[in-house]
């Protein structure tokens, strides 16, 4: 399991073996439930229990912006900001030809789709900094410069907390040349 180490993994087998009453069974059979239960949203690809997700669901999120994010758990960390309260969309993953994704292994179609289908203004990229994000940002782009809507892309620059010691110079780069009136 993800981030669970040996010496983890060695304290709750030992756990498991070791319960008095029926804990293990039932941790068993919740992970079982949220395995059945819990499927990809329909039209975004986040976690849902039903055809839609919450946020899809939602009628009071802005219909007219869309967050296009790598993967579903990517939107986690940016509704925990509650700074952004329009719709998203997972492409389940980024290409990346050294590991044989393409952009027919995304969710790229579907994006097309909805593009088509709804009423959008902007679509904000939220993906990665590094050579697949920047790869797939500039291949979305390239399908959709044509469209009437406004393409942006997240701000970058340094973390709250980071000194300019630490920082790469692409971050640096971008950090200064993003920057904002006070």
């Amino acid at each position: 399991m993800p981030g669970v180490g040996p010496r983890s993994a060695e304290r709750i087998a030992l756990w498991m073996v070791q319960a008095r009453h029926d804990q293990p069974e039932q941790i068993a059979q919740n992970i079982s439930a949220t395995r059945r239960q819990v499927r990809p949203c329909n039209l975004c690809g986040f976690f849902a229990t039903e055809a839609l997700c919450e946020i899809c669901r939602d009628e009071t999120r802005a219909r007219d912006l869309l967050c296009v994010v790598e993967q579903p758990t990517d939107i986690l960390p940016l509704e925990k900001t509650s700074a952004f309260r329009g719709r998203y969309h997972a492409l389940g993953g980024r290409i990346s030809p050294l590991d044989h994704i393409a952009p027919e292994d995304l969710r790229i179609r579907e994006l097309l789709q909805r593009v088509e289908a709804e009423q959008l203004s902007e679509i904000i990229f939220a993906l990665a900094a590094d050579v697949e994000g920047e790869a797939t940002t500039n291949y979305l782009v390239d399908l959709l410069k044509a469209k009437p809507l406004k393409l942006t892309r997240i701000a970058r620059g340094l973390p709250a907390g980071g000194g300019l010691e630490s920082a790469d110079e692409l971050t640096l780069y971008q950090a200064l040349t993003g920057r904002t009136q006070l």
